[in-house]
């Protein structure tokens, strides 16, 4: 029989049951696969919560797993049973042992790329690698912020604009996740909780600013966060752990030097079948060749998400976290 981590209405980590599902055989354009890890995730929380309402309840949470393909429906070419597979994005329902999945969603993995890996890196390798090559191309000699840069985006995206040739200032809640983010690339960390970030921005740059700010912390770090630009500067708001930004005002971005504000999402980076083969094709180029190291240093059994979304809301977290089935 098959399980799964479904919500029957959102709030606290304790809306979580594991319970007894069935699994319909795959339709049109569709695969049957079977979870070998699952990958845990910020967006996770915003859909357990209802700040992004899911289209119904009860419903499964999760949106990135590895496994392998049980069964293949109609007019499905490109994957077959035994075929082993990953996806990151819509739709929701990575948390169970085993699901049906668009075909159009799923990337096969290479050799070199263990499930467990993929799991753990699939959302969180492709944010990274469309934020510093596509959102902001990051070039040589930039020097860029990055918020929460120990956590998993954060030392893949580290790493990532390391490799690119960029200065990486990072900001983290404690000395011990500042000595994990200089170990992947950043040059400069910032105790956010003890330091004024904004100063210690400054009086690295000689006053000049950064020409971009990665910031998934929102709320809290968000005006902050402009005030560490150059002119012409972008600042990339890619999350909400602190709570949403609930309002701006636009003629802020001229006064502080015509600044450029972006809230992008892989969803729409990876809409088309092209962009998501060449974001995981790019992904899995930089961790083959060890430009990105993935850091899985978490692991719950998957009948226990609610104590690992705790921990993650807690910030006890770092790197990457699988679930496993």
């Amino acid at each position: 029989m098959s399980y799964a981590i479904r919500i029957h209405s959102t709030g606290g980590p304790e809306v979580m049951r594991w319970e007894q599902v069935e699994v319909v055989s795959p339709g049109a354009g569709e695969v049957r696969l079977r979870h070998t890890a699952v990958g845990l995730n910020y967006i996770d929380v915003y859909h357990r919560s209802g700040l992004y309402p899911l289209a119904a309840l009860p419903a499964i949470i999760g949106m990135e797993g590895a496994g392998e393909v049980l069964a293949v429906g109609d007019g499905v070419t490109e994957f077959r049973a035994g075929d082993r597979v990953a996806y990151a994005g819509a739709p929701p329902g990575a948390y169970a042992t085993e699901r049906v999945m668009p075909a159009h969603r799923l990337v096969k993995l290479p050799p070199e790329i263990s499930d467990q890996q993929a799991a753990a890196m699939m959302l969180q390798g492709m944010t990274a690698q469309y934020l510093m090559c596509r959102t902001y191309q990051v070039q040589p000699g930039d020097t860029i912020l990055f918020h929460a840069a120990a956590g998993g985006v954060g030392l893949i995206a580290c790493q990532w604009a390391k490799s690119l040739g960029a200065k990486v200032i990072g900001t983290v809640g404690t000395p011990q996740k500042a000595e994990l983010a200089r170990a992947h690339g950043c040059d400069h960390t910032i105790l956010y909780h003890q330091q004024d970030f904004v100063q210690q921005v400054r009086d690295l740059t000689d006053g000049e600013g950064v020409a971009v700010v990665y910031d998934s912390v929102g709320q809290e770090t968000f005006l902050k966060s402009l005030d560490c630009l150059r002119p012409l500067g972008m600042l990339v708001s890619f999350g909400q752990s602190s709570g949403p930004v609930t309002s701006f005002d636009p003629g802020l971005l001229a006064q502080k030097g015509s600044l450029f504000l972006t809230r992008p999402s892989l969803m729409n980076y990876t809409a088309r079948r092209n962009d998501l083969l060449a974001s995981a094709a790019d992904l899995f180029a930089a961790v083959a060749s060890n430009a990105v190291k993935i850091e899985i240093n978490q692991e719950y059994p998957l009948a226990e998400a609610a104590r690992a979304h705790r921990d993650l809301e807690a910030r006890r977290t770092t790197g990457s976290t699988i679930l496993i089935p």
